[in-house]
Parts: C-alpha cells; sequence; structure tokens
C-alpha cells in the first residue's frame, strides 16, 4: 500500500521546524513518517533524510514545504528530483508550488515542460539564496572583526606551574600525555603552547 512521507530541514539546531511539521499535518502525513534533519542544505548526506530515501518505495508520495528545504544546490536538487521521481518512482508534492506535484501522470509534453523549468528555476533560486547567505555572513564577520570583536572562545590562560612542567617535558621526564593531564588541558593543547 502506498505511503505518504514529509521530509523537514532547517539549516540549524536553533531553528525551529514547527511551520514545516504543521504543514505536513495539515497535508495528512503521520508524524511517524515525517524526516527531520537539523543541517545545512548544501548536500544529500543528511541523516534523516538517507533514512527517508531507503524507506520511498514505487507509488508512494513525499512532501515538503518548499524546494529550498529539499537542498539549496542546483544540480543536486535536479538529482535528487530525477532519482525519487524517476528510479523510484515516488510522486513529490512541493506545498508553497503547486505546480510541482508529480502526482497528476496525465501531464502532457507541455505540462512536463513547465513543471521541469519552474523545478530549474526554483533550484537555481535556492543555491543563489544559500550564496548570498554565505556572502553576507562573511561581510557581517568582517566587519565586526574591523570593530574589534573577537570570535570563537578566548585562548586558554597557562597555568602557574606551566614553566616547571614544560620543563620537565623538554628533559622527557614526563610525556604530553602527562604534562597535559598535570596542566588539566588536552594533549593538543599542551603541544601547540610547547610549539609542536
Amino acid at each position: 500500500m502506498a505511503k505518504t512521507y514529509g521530509y523537514v530541514r532547517v539549516s540549524t539546531r536553533e531553528q525551529n521546524e514547527d511551520r514545516q511539521v504543521v504543514a505536513m499535518q495539515d497535508f495528512g502525513v503521520h508524524d511517524s513518517n515525517i524526516f527531520l534533519d537539523k543541517q545545512s542544505g548544501k548536500g544529500f548526506l543528511r541523516p534523516a533524510y538517507l533514512r527517508l530515501l531507503k524507506k520511498l518505495k514505487p507509488g508512494d508520495t513525499l512532501i515538503i514545504k518548499s524546494i529550498d528545504r529539499l537542498g539549496r544546490d542546483y544540480e543536486e536538487i535536479l538529482e535528487q528530483w530525477r532519482i525519487i521521481t524517476k528510479a523510484r518512482q515516488v510522486s513529490i508534492v512541493v506545498l508553497d508550488i503547486p505546480l510541482l506535484d508529480t502526482r497528476h501522470k496525465e501531464l502532457d509534453l507541455t505540462g512536463t515542460l513547465i513543471v521541469d523549468l519552474v523545478l530549474q528555476i526554483l533550484s537555481y533560486v535556492a543555491q543563489t539564496e544559500r550564496e548570498f547567505i554565505r556572502q553576507r555572513q562573511a561581510e557581517g564577520i568582517a566587519a565586526a572583526q574591523a570593530r574589534g570583536v573577537k570570535f570563537g572562545r578566548p585562548p586558554l590562560e597557562r597555568p602557574v606551574h606551566y614553566h616547571e612542567v614544560l620543563e620537565a617535558w623538554t628533559c622527557r621526564e614526563i610525556s604530553a600525555r602527562e604534562a597535559a593531564r598535570r596542566l588539566r588541558i588536552d594533549c593538543k593543547t599542551f603541544l601547540a603552547w610547547a610549539g609542536h
């Protein structure tokens, strides 16, 4: 028996997926058939997406809220669309764009051309938006750095007994691991401090 699945994606753990989940539920997708990834849309090696692909059988239907929730890489979106609709023989419904509903098998050549064009345009827009986001982030970081804003964790202060531990390590009295343990830091940090 054919099943209906939903795919939901947000780019970060902080983003809220509720709007997409509600749209799936409103469409009639059962909660157990909704797959959620909290990951960038750049590639398709996402855990929930890969699990979903294994579940899809011919005659099933996949619901997504908008094409950019599927992904943000132009070529990859087109390839995944082909895999799902042609190779897996699964219908796709994009809720925000009624034209992208492949359940209508009676599409003539003109209808198929329109669907393909819309898909290509939206895939292009999704990738372009990802590139704009990356550019805006880089510009924002550069502007903040120009104002003196520091990013990342502040550097660790070296403990007062650092030099004696370093001396013991330099004289090969203790290992780097033991030096790190005595300083209560990880071994990589100790070796970085020691210039290795």
